[in-house]
């Protein structure tokens, strides 16, 4: 068992900007090592706490679709965690430790934790504010591309991230054509390795999937007819297509635009505090303010897996982050500072891809099993070391994957040769006998 929180630690009056992933799961932490103080959880969305990855999946289907809570809608009042919602975080001010709110409350603290998250990344190209032009972060987003898809004829994607592949899936599984553009020369570039991308291609394709590499969106076409880089103060003007950075012209009645993230790190920036691709924390996940933490995908941290400063955008690092910080304010800091080992999933209509690790640029790739079955890992070695290892419809390779990299262990990579070998048969050998 954890031992109790010191009791002035545990009377803190906490505050969570950002109802996310990470802050509910920060509110709930706190609660479960046994804070009693005050707890404020401040959202901007009107929606209590929801889950956000299948809101580019499942949520996207034909039918009704209600979004999915983090928490039974007793949880936080049961919890004694006052939930704010619809209203945003205007002002920190360090000196009198209060938090500002766009409903003209001040909420006084001793922590604060931001988990304000991140905004969707701009195109700014001509008709970038025709109607039919979308993104896709929150539930309100979500509820304007299901209701876009129920009457598109054609839908065109710009980036072949994770949220534009998703959708892609989603919207063949509808019927819809899909044209999905992008400028690097692999989908999903600076996340998977080049064999894993290719084999991500060559399975969009299969479906129908029209995935054109090497190209971006130079502007979006009117359907008033007045052409590309129409003046649309009127709000009249509507999407019907594209032309591509190579010329050509793409017909979509629907453009998901999904080009990444940046983080939300202007409140922290206006506190004075240092961002630089987001929020800048230490490996306790500290602001430069000591009662500010910052956590999930607005903050920058080192990371203990490549010894570089990163920004991580999943799941599981923002609650895995929030339970790190929650024992901090507690007085159960981890000496070691944050040592998650990082994970992610996508689904993508019949791929169902999992990443153990980080890679980076550089690393070795082996790939483990049968890429013309659609079953398959790619595991990728820094030297000798095994860094990360993506595994396509494997789930056993991602749980044995995730136990060997938190241990530090790797099998060499002459071993992922031998027809035999299994990376859940090696972790098992190296599991000590009961």
């Amino acid at each position: 068992m954890c031992p109790a929180p010191r009791s002035e630690a545990a009377a803190a009056n906490v505050v969570v900007i950002g109802a996310g992933h990470a802050g509910a799961a920060t509110a709930e932490a706190l609660r479960a090592m046994g804070h009693t103080g005050p707890l404020t959880l401040v959202g901007d969305e009107p929606a209590p706490p929801y889950q956000r990855p299948p809101l580019s999946k499942e949520h996207l289907g034909p039918a009704d679709a209600e979004p999915l809570p983090l928490r039974g809608p007793q949880f936080f009042a049961d919890q004694q965690i006052e939930l704010c919602t619809g209203v945003t975080a205007t002002m920190i001010d360090r000196t009198g430790r209060r938090v500002h709110l766009s409903d003209g409350r001040a909420l006084p603290y001793d922590h604060l934790v931001l988990a304000c998250g991140a905004a969707n990344r701009s195109l700014p190209v001509p008709g970038c504010d025709l109607g039919g032009v979308h993104s896709l972060r929150t539930l309100a987003d979500a509820e304007a591309v299901r209701a876009a898809m129920a009457g598109c004829d054609s839908a065109l994607v710009v980036g072949a991230g994770f949220i534009g592949l998703e959708f892609a899936a989603a919207a063949r599984k509808r019927g819809i054509p899909v044209t999905v553009v992008e400028a690097a020369e692999r989908p999903l570039a600076r996340a998977l390795s080049a064999e894993m991308a290719e084999h991500i291609a060559e399975a969009h394709r299969s479906t129908g999937v029209d995935l054109r590499l090497g190209t971006g969106v130079a502007a979006f076409l009117d359907s008033n007819g007045k052409g590309k880089g129409s003046d649309n103060s009127t709000g009249t003007g509507r999407v019907r297509g594209a032309i591509g950075t190579d010329g050509a012209e793409y017909t979509a009645d629907l453009v998901l635009v999904g080009i990444g993230v940046v983080p939300r790190d202007e409140l922290a920036a206006q506190a004075g505090l240092a961002v630089d691709n987001g929020i800048v924390v230490d490996e306790h996940l500290r602001t430069s303010d000591p009662d500010i933490y910052a956590i999930g995908d607005c903050a920058s941290f080192p990371h203990a897996f490549t010894g570089a400063r990163t920004r991580l955008e999943s799941v599981q690092n923002a609650t895995d982050q929030a339970r790190h910080v929650a024992a901090a304010i507690l007085g159960r800091e981890d000496p070691g500072g944050y040592r998650e080992l990082p994970w992610f999933w996508s689904h993508q209509g019949q791929l169902k891809l999992q990443i153990a690790g980080l890679r980076l640029p550089g690393d070795r790739a082996f790939v483990l099993g049968d890429r013309a079955e659609g079953r398959f890992s790619v595991c990728c070695y820094r030297g000798e070391r095994l860094v990360a290892v993506e595994s396509l419809n494997r789930p056993a390779d991602h749980m044995a994957a995730r136990k060997l990299l938190a241990q530090g262990r790797s099998p060499a990579p002459e071993q992922l040769a031998d027809p035999d070998f299994s990376l859940k048969g090696f972790a098992r050998a190296l599991a000590p006998t009961p």
